[in-house]
């Protein structure tokens, strides 16, 4: 991705964060997010999968918030089954819900075998210095900046679904209870597979980080 899209990209989040995000805390966490302390706007989504290149986490997080949106707002959603969610809590729980994977890749190299030739091409490595999960580890990271709602951060939480190592039965539970946090792991469903992952187009097995 050329520094232009991630210019580009960075400029309509902020315009979504400013137009909908009114809670208290956001434009301390908005300043941590272009701080050297992080790394959000320029990290990859993942190492070797979906948006796994510079500006990939911050793409992704527009997609998701994409369909997230599409999602609660389409008739079936608002009527049929009766889903009401402020543009707050939407652009809040997507653009954010990963925020676990700032400054946790490194870029380096890995052995591709091309034409019986063995050479080094560039990627990227995982290492989380704080360990905290996935989706809890956002809640924690948001929580220290804004108080969220109780779905908003079940939401979060458990935005991973069935890719995680939940008992199935709390996480029926919290979809359940908790239908933000439904919505939201299939609009990261579909922004991943769907929308990112050349995997998939490809048929090839594997769940990206």
């Amino acid at each position: 991705m050329s520094a232009n899209d991630i210019a580009a990209n960075k400029e309509r989040f902020l315009e979504i964060c400013r137009t909908h995000i009114h809670r208290e805390g956001i434009d301390k966490f908005l300043d941590y997010l272009d701080s050297p302390s992080s790394d959000f706007y320029t990290a990859p989504a993942s190492t070797r999968f979906h948006g796994a290149f510079e500006g990939g986490l911050l793409e992704h997080s527009l997609n998701v918030y994409d369909c997230l949106r599409t999602y609660i707002n389409s008739q079936r959603a608002k009527g049929a089954l009766g889903l009401e969610y402020s543009d707050e809590t939407i652009a809040l729980v997507s653009l954010f819900h990963d925020a676990c994977k700032i400054n946790c890749y490194k870029p380096g190299f890995r052995n591709v075998k091309e034409n019986g030739v063995w050479h080094q091409v560039p990627t990227f490595e995982f290492d989380d210095r704080l360990p905290y999960g996935h989706g809890e580890k956002s809640v924690y990271i948001l929580s220290g900046y804004m108080k969220l709602t109780r779905e908003e951060a079940f939401a979060i939480r458990f935005h991973i679904g069935f890719a995680g190592s939940e008992d199935n039965r709390n996480l029926s539970n919290v979809f359940n209870m908790f239908p933000l946090a439904l919505a939201l792991y299939i609009a990261d469903l579909e922004a991943t597979y769907y929308l990112e992952n050349d995997q998939h187009k490809r048929g090839e097995e594997g769940w990206p980080e």
